[in-house]
């Protein structure tokens, strides 16, 4: 872990002049074709900061190109002006990655990530040890931009400092290469056996130190949260290179009917591959743009983790905590080692596709864990009622029957034996309807199957 980010600062834009901007020929894309962050469903233009390559933000942050997107940020390579007069050990690197927010208008959500990187870094910073707070993105800087482009009478509810502005969270942080959702579309080819328990070690001993040392739960769990470490700093200023010798393509868009303001839209640039015999790195648990500092969590709504993952007592609304990550862990093993979705594709609604379909996921959660939920977990929520009887019975054969093929016996297809009874028995530690008796991030790390 970094040390303790600095106070928030809101800080404007410097533009670089066009006369010692290196310019070649841009390729721009058709304004009617979506790219990027404009494919998102429920994506708001307004929402985002309008990044352009070139810009200087906090007087020091030069950007480079961009490196990806999602719904609540876009993440952009950008070099440290001040670096090389710098002797600070955290700084002296060059490149570094810049994620900045978008002006979510919910109190809750503003500084969320800031907030948890903030409360970590007092966890270590009082004397913590565990060896899991090594396995975090690490964070170097924090400040704040004000977008001032934004419509009068248009500003993001609760997202700004008076009339035509936003305000977006940024955060410096330690630069990764891909994802382990990039490297299963890269190698279509499930993890191997050796493979997976390293990543899984890796992320169990993260869970723990944020579970029993910083009381915090990650909720957003997914191959595409947990990347890895770049061990080849030369992939830093390669990319810096490519793009500018051959600039991203991109597309301008207006944001009102009345231009300005205008915003573009890049596409996002990969690392090229390691060179030589160096490899990709190591697994590191990122993104805490959704975690909670608390093991005990009430009221929170249903809309914590990918639908994919998401445990049974999300679902249906309950008080919920730690356990929820334990949830996650089986459903992301699931996703490396087996090369599907635990629960599959039929918890979405066959006509779309697309929309979860809760009904649909508890009937696979019954068939795969093999036993309806004890009488004590429905008696914990109304929703509940919707699916079971008192006793726990399945009772809405209208919206989705149990499926009668399955199990988690059937499911797993790769291994035999000794080694699958040793593997479904660490999975069933996990996949348990009461949150307290799944097994927590560090008993699993004692786990015969990690041995």
């Amino acid at each position: 872990m970094a040390s303790l980010p600095r106070p928030l600062r809101i800080q404007t834009i410097r533009r670089i002049p066009p006369s010692i901007r290196k310019y070649t020929s841009h390729h721009y894309l058709p304004r009617d074709i979506p790219i990027e962050e404009e494919t998102l469903p429920y994506y708001n233009p307004k929402q985002y900061y309008p990044v352009n390559i070139g810009d200087i933000y906090h007087s020091r942050y030069q950007i480079i190109g961009k490196l990806g997107y999602g719904s609540t940020s876009t993440s952009w390579v950008c070099r440290d002006l001040r670096s090389t007069n710098n002797n600070d050990k955290e700084l002296n690197n060059e490149y570094k990655v810049l994620k900045i927010s978008t002006s979510i208008p919910t109190k809750d959500s503003h500084n969320r990530e800031y907030r948890v990187y903030e409360h970590l870094a007092n966890v270590v910073n009082k004397g913590s040890s565990h060896p899991g707070q090594s396995l975090i993105r690490e964070v170097y800087d924090s400040f704040e931009l004000q977008n001032t482009a934004v419509s009068e009478g248009e500003e993001e509810e609760g997202g700004g400092e008076g009339k035509g502005s936003s305000i977006h969270q940024c955060l410096l942080l330690q630069p990764m290469t891909m994802s382990l959702l990039d490297m299963l579309q890269l190698n279509p080819r499930p993890f191997d056996l050796p493979l997976l328990k390293m990543t899984i070690k890796r992320i169990l001993l993260a869970l723990d130190f944020l579970h029993a040392e910083a009381g915090v739960i990650h909720t957003d769990l997914k191959p595409d949260n947990i990347l890895l470490t770049l061990h080849d700093t030369s992939l830093l200023p390669s990319f810096a290179a490519a793009e500018s010798t051959s600039p991203s393509p991109r597309k301008i868009v207006s944001l009102t009917t009345d231009p300005p303001p205008q915003r573009t839209i890049y596409k996002s640039r990969p690392f090229p591959p390691p060179k030589g015999n160096k490899n990709y790195g190591l697994p590191t648990l990122c993104d805490f743009s959704e975690a909670r500092i608390g093991t005990v969590q009430m009221n929170s709504g249903p809309f914590i983790q990918p639908s994919i993952y998401r445990a049974p007592e999300v679902i249906f609304e309950m008080d919920w905590g730690c356990a929820v990550d334990v949830w996650g862990v089986a459903g992301v093993i699931w996703s490396l080692f087996e090369g599907e979705h635990l629960f599959g594709n039929d918890i979405f609604d066959p006509k779309t596709g697309r929309h979860h379909d809760p009904f649909r996921h508890v009937a696979r959660m019954v068939a795969v864990i093999g036993s309806p939920p004890p009488g004590e977990f429905v008696c914990r929520s109304e929703t509940t009622a919707q699916c079971f009887d008192e006793g726990g019975n399945w009772i809405a054969h209208d919206e989705a029957p149990i499926p009668g093929n399955i199990s988690l016996e059937s499911l797993e297809r790769r291994l035999a034996g000794t080694e699958k009874e040793v593997f479904l028995g660490f999975m069933r530690d996990m996949l348990k309807w009461m949150p307290e008796e799944r097994w927590t991030a560090g008993e699993l790390l004692g786990h015969e199957f990690l041995r």
